[in-house]
């Protein structure tokens, strides 16, 4: 299955503004935007790859992360 991180803004911000702040990146299966954690992510939310899962400095959603790990070998 494929997954990709998308992210979840500061309140106020939206990801259709370049370089708002975000608050905490979540992961998705496929390219929907219900994140695994259940959150429903805006559509319009910068995306990264999923290996870039661990390396980004704003913190990660640790529920996501938890699902996520247990479907990746």
């Amino acid at each position: 299955m494929e997954h990709e991180m998308r992210a979840e803004y500061e309140e106020g911000s939206s990801g259709r503004v370049a370089g708002a702040p975000v608050k905490i990146w979540h992961m998705v299966r496929g390219v929907g935007t219900a994140a695994m954690c259940g959150r429903e992510l805006d559509a319009d939310s910068e995306t990264r790859p999923a290996d870039d899962w661990g390396t980004v400095e704003v913190p990660f959603c640790h529920s996501c992360g938890a699902m996520y790990l247990r479907e990746v070998p």
